[in-house]
């Protein structure tokens, strides 16, 4: 059987496919009678409206993209729960898309969800899209960036992210107020501001405390579990060993607690740890003195979601660029 069109139903009712057109929108007025005759239509049919067509009438598909590095990662699944919280009952839905830490990918998936006419997107850009970026907010498409910076300064944009060069800047202090001063530190991408701040944070740190930055303590984790687990073997084999782990993310901090637990070393007796984000496995873990920076993920995807709001208000349509920015704090587990 061939898929009902707006037609059809109203052949059905014997009505006029404008008369459909007002019951499906709440549009104008239809009587009791005639609104109940199109509804049994609908169903005799399984009329099922098209979202496209409606979407290029109303300028409006009430979806917004969010395009993410890592959908695996609960720091970033519970921004995603906060802003859905918010605009889900405005009648927006989102469309989650991974970018793998690909800018090839994320450059792709942007062209996808704006051939889609999504309504917005929310972008933790992996770097190296900023020209695409740029022509795509120029065209009107608006996009928020979440977690992460885009490098050109000249392309101003909402953002909403935490001051990462700060959180790491106190993480390395409490370290180093402990009395480590032989730091492995694993990074993550260089090329993402979230991974550049936060080796500038550790890096004033530990300039103002005198010390130089050793290369053979540095490992780029790529912000992944296996980088972390990667990262320990590496340290674990040099002749002067590391007294603290430092790592830039939550994933590569959960990698280094299994390779810990592997090679039967213990926090902080064995191995001292500091994470960036809170590791939710090292709750398990009695007494193990980690020091964490104190992410609220959920609550920056509460403002990204009002941020969206204010963003698709009609009337709102050339705001000035909006920052918002999140202060970390560093917990001990």
């Amino acid at each position: 059987m061939s898929k009902a069109t707006m037609k059809h139903v109203a052949t059905e009712a014997g009505v006029s496919t404008a008369t459909i057109s007002r019951v499906l929108t709440g549009n104008g007025f239809v009587s009791d009678e005639v609104t109940t005759r199109v509804q049994a239509a609908i169903a005799k049919l399984n009329y099922q409206p098209n979202a496209v067509a409606r979407s290029l009438k109303n300028d409006k598909t009430l979806t917004i993209g969010v395009i993410i590095p890592d959908i695996s990662n609960p720091f970033f699944m519970s921004i995603l729960r906060g802003i859905e919280d918010v605009v889900r009952p405005k009648g927006y839905h989102l469309i989650f898309c991974s970018s793998d830490e690909d800018p090839q990918k994320e450059g792709e998936l942007l062209q996808l969800l704006h051939e889609k006419r999504v309504d917005a997107v929310v972008l933790a850009t992996s770097g190296r899209n900023e020209d695409l970026i740029g022509r795509l907010s120029h065209s009107g498409l608006r996009i928020i960036l979440l977690d992460r910076k885009v490098a050109e300064p000249k392309l101003e944009l909402d953002s909403v992210t935490e001051d990462n060069e700060s959180g790491a800047y106190k993480l390395t202090k409490m370290l180093l107020s402990q009395g480590h001063e032989r730091i492995g530190v694993i990074n993550g991408f260089l090329n993402t501001s979230t991974g550049n701040d936060r080796n500038a944070g550790y890096t004033k740190a530990m300039h103002e405390a005198g010390l130089v930055t050793m290369e053979s303590l540095v490992y780029n984790g790529n912000f992944s579990v296996e980088g972390g687990i990667q990262a320990v073997r590496h340290f674990m084999q040099l002749a002067l060993k590391p007294t603290a782990i430092l790592s830039f993310n939550n994933n590569m901090s959960f990698g280094v607690l299994l390779e810990l637990h592997r090679m039967g070393l213990r926090t902080p007796q064995d191995m001292m740890l500091a994470s960036y984000g809170e590791v939710e496995a090292a709750l398990l873990l009695p007494d193990s003195g980690i020091i964490y920076v104190q992410q609220t993920p959920y609550e920056m995807g509460l403002s990204t979601g009002q941020l969206l709001l204010r963003r698709l208000d009609i009337k709102n349509v050339d705001p000035i660029p909006e920052p918002i920015l999140f202060e970390p704090e560093v917990k001990k587990i």
